[in-house]
């Protein structure tokens, strides 16, 4: 059953998943667009927190892990978010939904397999600038496209506490971007249409280490560095004049040839520690430290003066608590419950002024009886920039929901 699943999910992910708009982000303009959570709800929910070896559920984050899974392992996740823009005059609201990720995990004995396709990045904005003054220019922009990882990774328990894990991952999407320059009451204008191809390739290495200091409570860590890494990107410019109208529909008229350049960008390297103690399968407390050289990659359409890029970094606090998770009279006591803060420095720096994001995570894992799989239901509070400096803050809240199912394959019949 698991694999039909597993088949019509890759069906739909590759139709509808990286053809979606996954930011409302006016911020997403910038670089490669908005960097989403590499992480399965489950870890997301923690605040981005994965330092448990765990056996029924991929940690996506930490190649290590797959060395731990025990069973077949699939998960798909979701997410349906609001955000109020806001500046220091006016503000407005914006709605999106999203698939997030699909991974499949495999246990070989002493070595695990995980392979999937994860939306990396997304640009994803619609910003118009209109005068009622008839000799100043009115400016419409929008943005659409992102980032997108296919990757495959191996990992390999040392010891039954110590596992080293790698992946390697297929960069690719298309980013296109519309700048359209009008007057008041004039249906002809002005338009720029940018669109960049992107592709590479970059590794990531990973370890999880955990250990008893007594007979119940052990202390658990994760170690993740991502390889700097090259990103091509294709681009090609064109400039036209366009009539347009009520509803903006355009109409091209007097388009000048393509302008085709490619772009080396550079995909900085990254890493990420994590700690925390616990009992497993009962409860488990954790942080995480994550510190990147630089966050930009900046392209010809979107290089400006008032931009930089500083240094990445993030912290996170969360964990879980399970009342009791093999109670055969209490589905309530099976329950998971999660929560955690985060605190993220993007390294977007625009008008002197750094782009940050703070928020609150929560979640619910609901296991499906009679077997190990679970749904998961995820919430998530917080606020990305400022209204500093003419810039936009975003208060945003996303409702998310993942599927982890489980099921044993390449097992011997005894009986025909």
């Amino acid at each position: 059953m698991i694999k039909k699943i597993i088949i019509s999910a890759c069906l739909l992910l590759s139709l509808v998943s990286f053809a979606q708009e996954g930011t409302s982000s006016p911020y997403s303009f910038y670089g490669i667009g908005d960097v989403r959570f590499k992480g399965t709800l489950e870890n997301r929910s923690m605040a981005g927190v994965a330092v448990e070896q765990d056996s029924i559920h991929m940690n996506l984050q930490n190649p290590a892990s797959y060395a731990s899974l025990k069973w077949t392992t699939f998960t798909l996740g979701g997410t349906y978010g609001t955000t109020t823009l806001k500046n220091n005059t006016e503000s407005a609201n914006a709605r999106r939904t999203t698939l997030d990720y699909l991974a499949v995990g495999l246990p070989l004995g002493k070595f695990g397999l995980g392979f999937g396709l994860i939306p990396y990045s997304s640009v994803g904005y619609k910003i118009e600038s209109i005068s009622e003054n008839a000799t100043e220019n009115n400016k419409r922009f929008n943005g659409t496209g992102g980032l997108n990882k296919a990757f495959f990774g191996v990992g390999y328990k040392i010891a039954p506490n110590f596992s080293v894990g790698a992946d390697v991952n297929y960069n690719f999407g298309k980013i296109e971007t519309n700048n359209l320059e009008f007057i008041t009451g004039v249906p002809i204008g002005t338009r720029e249409l940018n669109s960049a191809d992107l592709s590479g390739v970059n590794f990531n290495l990973g370890m999880m280490y955990q250990t008893k200091i007594n007979k119940k409570i052990s202390v658990f860590s994760s170690l993740t560095y991502s390889l700097e890494s090259t990103l091509m990107s294709k681009n090609t410019r064109n400039i036209s004049t366009v009539i347009f109208d009520s509803d903006f529909d355009l109409v091209v008229v007097d388009p000048l040839d393509d302008i085709k350049t490619e772009v080396k960008m550079t995909m900085p390297s990254k890493i990420a520690l994590s700690a925390g103690i616990g009992e497993a399968r009962k409860w488990i407390v954790g942080g995480k430290i994550s510190y990147g050289k630089t966050s930009g990659q900046s392209n010809d359409y979107n290089d400006e003066a008032n931009i930089g890029y500083g240094k990445y970094g993030s912290v996170s606090l969360g964990g879980y608590y399970i009342p009791n998770y093999n109670s055969f009279t209490s589905y309530a006591k099976r329950i998971v419950y999660r929560a955690g803060l985060k605190y993220e420095k993007t390294g977007l720096v625009i008008n002197s002024e750094s782009i940050n994001d703070m928020g609150l995570t929560l979640g619910l894992g609901f296991p499906i009886t009679g077997s190990f799989s679970n749904v998961n239901f995820g919430f998530e509070l917080g606020k990305k920039g400022t209204t500093k400096a003419n810039l936009v803050q975003e208060n945003y809240a996303n409702l998310s929901v993942s599927f982890s199912l489980n099921d044993q394959w390449f097992v011997k019949r005894k009986f025909n």
